[in-house]
């Protein structure tokens, strides 16, 4: 396949790629938190090719992204929570999920009667979906199991030839996926199934009742039907086993330190304070310990960005605010392999 780099979007070429998408194609473009990989969420082909160009388990829904958060009623069955979250929070990064409608296919849901929706803050994203006319259904832009894409090289790196259009949108905002939560049987609480820039301490400004799912910080056991993107697979993992510490700072720099020091063909992921000690040989950074965004921003282009190791080791990260998504990305992509020190 032949694929068209959208390196400089205008109305023209986000018109092009608007019927790619109208045509039952596939379209590469940024949002706010990563770039998604998007389809006309009303064709059930279409949501197959997805799956097909990530390598992605059929049984993981997508999430459909819209202009407006009034688009909604027509695709799923909206409710009074729905709406207070959005006024709250979007255009933004948060999904939620509500039961669908006959118009979305079973292949956009993974076969649940539930659809995840969100509607994109990003000005390409919302602009691509309002050309379109269509819901887009996108997971993330990358090969399925590896780090999401924030910047357009990930884009190119994984689907170049895979998809029909990639779109340069520059750096992602936030730099992981969208918070998803499911609105309590009662309507009055929600459900947390996967943390991101809208942290749980905003949500508690909509709601008194936000209730984390275990699939934030444990491995669900085999056989779980995922209620929503990310919570059942392995994800975002680099090329290289990586082992996540947990411990104290001196622990966790006495450790690395004495794996470096044995020549282990090992690269660390830390933060900036831990350069002075270890050096940058083999050590990638995410940031300073206190500044969380930047840990967010950061942290797939940091497991991307690791040379051929053998083992990559990582500092345990802080579960406050967005440092909860943090968490989750890098306990996911460790395989929830943990070592206490």
């Amino acid at each position: 396949m032949t694929t068209e780099k959208i390196l400089h979007p205008d109305t023209a070429s986000l018109k092009r790629a608007a019927a790619v998408i109208r045509s039952g194609g596939l379209v590469a473009f940024p949002t706010e938190t990563v770039y998604g990989l998007g389809g006309n969420a009303l064709d059930a082909e279409a949501a197959v090719k997805i799956y097909r160009a990530k390598g992605r388990p059929s049984d993981n829904p997508l999430i459909i992204h819209l202009a407006d958060a009034r688009d909604a009623e027509k695709y799923c069955v909206t409710n009074e929570m729905f709406y207070r979250l959005a006024d709250a929070f979007c255009p933004g990064p948060l999904t939620v999920i509500l039961p669908k409608k006959d118009c979305i296919p079973y292949t956009v849901t993974g076969g649940l009667d539930t659809v995840a929706v969100r509607i994109p803050s990003h000005p390409i994203a919302n602009a691509l979906i309002r050309l379109a006319g269509v819901p887009i259904a996108a997971p993330s832009a990358n090969l399925s199991g590896k780090p999401s894409p924030t910047r357009f090289s990930h884009i190119e790196h994984d689907l170049d030839g895979r998809v029909d259009v990639l779109i340069d949108g520059g750096e992602c905002d936030f730099g992981v996926e969208s918070t998803i939560v499911k609105p309590t049987d009662d309507g009055k609480g929600l459900h947390l199934l996967r943390p991101g820039g809208i942290t749980i301490e905003m949500l508690l400004t909509v709601t008194d009742t936000v209730i984390p799912d275990k699939c934030l910080t444990e491995k669900l056991p085999e056989g779980t039907r995922p209620l929503a993107p990310g919570m059942m697979y392995r994800h975002y993992a680099p090329d290289a086993p990586l082992v996540l510490l947990e411990g104290s700072d001196e622990a966790f720099l006495s450790f690395v330190s004495e794996k470096l020091k044995a020549g282990e063909d090992c690269g660390v992921l830390c933060y900036d304070e831990d350069l002075a000690v270890l050096g940058e040989h083999r050590t990638i950074s995410l940031g300073p310990k206190d500044e969380r965004n930047t840990q967010a921003h950061r942290l797939f282009e940091c497991l991307r960005a690791f040379p051929k190791v053998e083992r990559i080791y990582s500092r345990m990260p802080s579960r406050e605010g967005i440092g909860l998504a943090v968490f989750n990305r890098l306990i996911k992509a460790a395989g929830y392999c943990v070592i206490k020190l």
